[in-house]
Formats: C-alpha cells, sequence, structure tokens
C-alpha cells in the first residue's frame, strides 16, 4: 500500500506500508513450511536460553571454586567476599548476580558439587534458584543429585520443585502397591512402576475429609494442570466419565489418560474411601474394554490405577494376585494431614487402630 505524503504543498515523497499477501495466495506447501519454521526457532531459542544459563551457572561454580580455594590457601574471611560484590558490581554495572548473599551461594555450590563433570552434565542444566532450593532443602549429596535429575526430565519450576521436595517424591515414586512384574514384560514393567507412585498429593482438593468421589473428580479436572503434574511426565488427557454400554448396562470411567513414554491408555478411577477387593475387578472389566475397543495394533496393554483414601498393602496384593491386567492401587492425599507437624502427626492413632475401636472389622 503506497501514500504520497505532501510538503508544503507538493508532493514530496512515495511512503510505502508493505501488507503481507493472504495465506490463501501463499503456494501449496507454505503452510508447511511456515510451522516446521516456527517449530525451528522455538527449539534454536529455547537452546539459547538453556545454553545461556548452563554458561551462567558454570561461571557461578568457578567463581565458588575460586573462592573457596583462595580461603583454603591465604586464609581469606568471609569478610572478602563483601568487597569482592563491591568491586564486580563496580566492574560489570549491567550484570545482576554479583551480591554478597549470591556470591555465598556460589561458594556453598562449589562446595555441594565438587566433581565438574556432574555440574556440567546435570546442574548446570537447570535453573540457578533451582539449584539454591536443592542447597537450602536437602543435605544429602544423593538425594540432592536425584531431585537435580528429576527437575531437569520433568522441567520443575522452583516452586514445583519445593513442592516435590516438601511431599518426599523420592520416597512415592515407584511405591504403588501393583502386579505390574507379573503383568507386563519386563522390559516395561520397571518404566510403569516409576511412572506411578505413593501416596499422590492432590494439595489443591482442599481440607474435606468426607468429599465425595465426584466432588474429587471435579476437582482434579478443575485444577487439571496440577493434577498432570502430580501424575507425573508422560500422562495425556483423554476424557472424564468415559460411557461404555455392556450387557444392556452403563458405566462410566472416570478419568482417563494415555501415556505417552509406556504408549498405553491407563485408566483411573478414583474412591474417596478405603480400598475394597471388589474395586479390582470392576477396573479390571474396564480394562478389558479399552483394551478391545479402544486400542490401537500399536499400543500396548491399558494401565489401570485405583487411588484410594485408605488400604492395607496386604489386602491388595492378595486383590491383585491372578488377575493379567497390570493395575497399581495407590492412596490419595489432601493438604489437611501435610499441614500437622510431625510430631503431632507420628502421635495420632492409625485408620486400622481406629477401626478396631469401633469394632469396624
Amino acid at each position: 500500500m503506497t501514500y504520497k505524503r505532501k510538503q508544503r504543498g507538493k508532493i514530496k515523497k512515495e511512503v510505502v506500508f508493505p501488507v503481507a499477501e493472504s495465506l490463501s495466495a501463499m503456494p501449496d506447501k507454505y503452510k508447511s513450511f511456515i510451522v516446521q519454521l516456527k517449530e525451528q526457532i522455538k527449539t534454536e531459542r529455547l537452546k539459547t536460553v538453556l545454553s545461556a544459563n548452563s554458561a551462567m551457572v558454570m561461571m557461578y561454580w568457578n567463581i565458588g571454586n575460586s573462592i573457596i580455594e583462595q580461603q583454603k590457601n591465604e586464609g581469606w574471611g568471609s569478610k572478602v567476599i563483601d568487597r569482592m560484590s563491591h568491586d564486580l558490581k563496580e566492574e560489570f554495572p549491567n550484570m545482576s548476580g554479583f551480591s554478597p548473599r549470591n556470591l555465598k551461594y556460589m561458594k556453598k555450590f562449589a562446595e555441594a558439587w565438587p566433581n565438574i563433570e556432574i555440574v556440567q552434565r546435570t546442574v548446570a542444566q537447570i535453573p540457578w534458584r533451582s539449584n539454591i532450593t536443592l542447597l537450602d532443602k536437602l543435605k544429602e549429596p544423593d538425594l540432592r543429585l536425584w531431585y537435580a535429575q528429576k527437575t531437569l526430565e520433568n522441567g520443575f519450576g522452583k516452586d514445583m520443585l519445593v513442592f516435590q521436595i516438601e511431599s518426599q517424591l523420592h520416597k512415592r515414586e515407584g511405591n504403588a502397591v501393583s502386579n505390574f512384574q507379573a503383568a507386563l514384560p519386563a522390559t516395561d514393567s520397571d518404566m510403569a512402576k516409576q511412572s506411578f507412585k505413593d501416596p499422590y498429593i492432590f494439595d489443591f482438593v482442599g481440607n474435606s475429609q468426607h468429599i465425595k468421589e465426584r466432588e474429587l473428580e471435579q476437582s482434579l479436572i478443575g485444577h487439571i494442570q496440577k493434577f498432570l503434574l502430580e501424575l507425573g511426565q508422560g500422562f495425556a488427557f483423554v476424557g472424564r466419565q468415559v460411557h461404555l454400554e455392556l450387557g444392556g448396562n452403563d458405566y462410566y470411567l472416570d478419568l482417563l489418560f494415555y501415556h505417552i513414554k509406556l504408549k498405553c491408555y491407563v485408566v483411573i478411577e478414583l474412591k474417596s474411601g478405603k480400598f475394597d477387593p471388589g474395586y479390582i475387578s470392576k477396573l479390571n472389566m474396564y480394562l478389558n474394554v479399552v483394551n478391545d475397543v479402544m486400542c490401537q495394533p500399536d499400543d500396548n496393554k491399558t494401565i489401570g490405577l485405583l487411588l484410594v483414601k485408605y488400604k492395607d498393602k496386604l489386602v491388595v496384593e492378595y486383590s491383585l494376585s491372578g488377575f493379567n491386567n497390570p493395575i497399581g492401587v495407590s492412596n490419595w492425599e489432601n493438604e489437611i494431614m501435610k499441614s500437622i507437624p510431625e510430631n503431632i502427626k507420628n502421635s495420632l492413632p492409625s485408620i486400622e487402630e481406629i477401626e478396631k475401636e469401633f469394632g469396624d472389622e
């Protein structure tokens, strides 16, 4: 589009405003080309960001290691760090990160990770704020490395990393009671086991101890992003209350997911109370139907996950015996028990003790 600009009554110059041609006027392969190009740019931009973060974290490690060496060899005290902060800020006024507090974290970081190969391979690949969280929250080197690897694998942000540490993900992951070893090939059973945890922490559900199953389902769907994060990497949501019609009766799957890494459907059934062996039979029926009706030839066997409020491990193990479909059983918890201090929580009676007291065998 062209406009002619007037100056003092005369036409001075032509000003051209280029207008993009319509998409329909482009060649046939243009749409796929531009989509691929956009993805390529996004990928390269992400690589640039990650590369910049890695370079910064490595620089921080080198600074921290230099401070350690000088304090060890020259006997320098902590006051040197305050002076370092002043001099570095003066020399690099446009760079942040040289506060006394951050310099002390650099020293602590280098002390925590003396092996530079581990730094390069793992912790330099995650954000500096996440590294500070690992330093503040965890003392054991092996545990710190485990959470660093999980952060890298799952892309945990700082807040999610804090949540996973405080909810002790390392104790929950791979802890579901299941028959995976008997029902799945050896190559798949280990991956399936690590894909499920016990308990699941639904801190967004609220404090109700008497929440109904439909309310629980609605809450999980209402917070689907948090729910997916708690489920773990690889889960893709397919649907809720998926209708099945069998023998003239209607049945509804509570939640249906597809696990990208395991290449299979995952049926999740929610129960607000105590585990009942009958739940396994019904879930097994659902898995048979999904395998028969929904699965494609290249899909693996559908996995069932039963989430209950309470369970007895021995009862679950006997209940799972003999079933060929892979099924896991886990507890779910909301935030009320997490908010109780550990010393008080340990003094509370167990569910089994309460039931025994009231004669509910």
